[in-house]
């Protein structure tokens, strides 16, 4: 055998060894990865609506003699007006149903309602109030054409200047109901089958969301909206 024929071989024989080796099989689970976050403009289910720094998308309720407005200490601050002052949205369309609104409020001084949470509800808005009314009145504003003054879903509590009081607002398609600091029960539980929901014509500035007062100065933080 000549030697080209012997380097021959060698050739062939290591060729067909690298052939028969096994390859080491795939892995069968893939590597973990992060989740992926959704930003409050996309799909996400909770929307922070007051980043606590500016009033972006919101406005001055133009409700004539009203308060001036503003953010202090990471608060949006209403000033008391002569009659109604707050704040409204002006950022993107929010949800008309199945979705909940939570939000610190605190009243600063004055003797009427600190809370007007004004929201969209289906094809209107309504709003509920806390301390309307001489400052015990808790309800909704309005219901068949009664505003929480003058309908059966109103009930009264106590509000202290200078304390913070929780707020959580529940819409769905067949009810409205709100709950205050860690009350397992809500103070406002309404089946909205059949009736007519809307809200007082001297708030409409404040639609489709939007935060009011009456001769009465009030701090809000902490608003968000999460989808159901």
């Amino acid at each position: 055998m000549t030697w080209k024929m012997a380097t021959l071989l060698s050739l062939t024989a290591a060729v067909g060894a690298c052939a028969a080796t096994p390859r080491p099989a795939a892995p069968t689970t893939r590597p973990t990865t992060r989740p992926t976050t959704v930003s409050a403009a996309g799909n996400a289910k909770e929307i922070q609506l007051f980043d606590g720094k500016t009033l972006t998308n919101w406005k001055s309720s133009a409700f004539g003699g009203e308060g001036e407005v503003g953010v202090e200490n990471g608060q949006i601050v209403v000033h008391a007006g002569a009659t109604l002052s707050g704040v409204s949205w002006t950022g993107p369309a929010l949800p008309t149903e199945n979705y909940e609104i939570e939000l610190d409020a605190m009243k600063l001084s004055g003797s009427d309602f600190f809370v007007g949470l004004t929201f969209p509800y289906k094809k209107d808005c309504a709003s509920i109030i806390l301390g309307g009314w001489g400052g015990s009145l808790v309800g909704i504003s309005s219901v068949n054409g009664n505003d929480a003054a003058n309908n059966e879903w109103s009930t009264a509590r106590d509000f202290k200047r200078n304390v913070w009081y929780h707020l959580r607002l529940r819409c769905t398609g067949e009810k409205i109901q709100a709950w205050l600091n860690k009350d397992e029960e809500p103070f406002l539980d309404l089946d909205t089958t059949d009736k007519q929901i809307s809200t007082r014509s001297d708030i409409d500035d404040a639609k489709p969301l939007g935060l009011t007062t009456y001769q009465t100065a009030a701090a809000y933080k902490n608003i968000t909206l999460r989808k159901l």
